[in-house]
């Protein structure tokens, strides 16, 4: 069974950083394609980065983030990572990570970090 487990959310004022780690225990990362995603009450669940190993640790991100995060991966460690640059008070919401094997689609949730950007 795989466990992830998020870490470094936080409050923040707006223009700040944060560091958000994913680290997952169980299975060996390589051949999952990782992700962030965040949540807000009373909102679907979106897609703020992915990473996936095939085509060189190829990234997408949302547009509403572009510029300002980065995500990155670590496959020795087994861990995904979200740098948070430039922060907005948009960006406040519960952050999860999330893999799926590239293969047979089995998909994973970590519990979720908060992340609050004040004005």
């Amino acid at each position: 069974q795989v466990q992830l487990v998020e870490s470094g959310g936080g409050l923040v004022q707006a223009g700040g950083s944060l560091s958000l780690s994913c680290a997952a225990s169980g299975r060996a990362l390589s051949n999952y394609a990782m992700g962030w995603y965040r949540q807000v009450p009373g909102k679907e669940r979106e897609l703020v980065a992915s990473i996936t190993p095939w085509s060189g640790d190829s990234t997408n991100y949302a547009d509403s983030v572009k510029g300002r995060f980065t995500i990155s991966r670590d496959n020795a460690k087994n861990t995904v990572s979200l740098q948070m640059n430039s922060l907005k008070p948009e960006d406040t919401a519960i952050y999860y990570c999330r893999i799926e094997h590239l293969t047979f689609h089995n998909v994973y949730w970590g519990q979720g970090t908060q992340v609050t950007v004040s004005p």
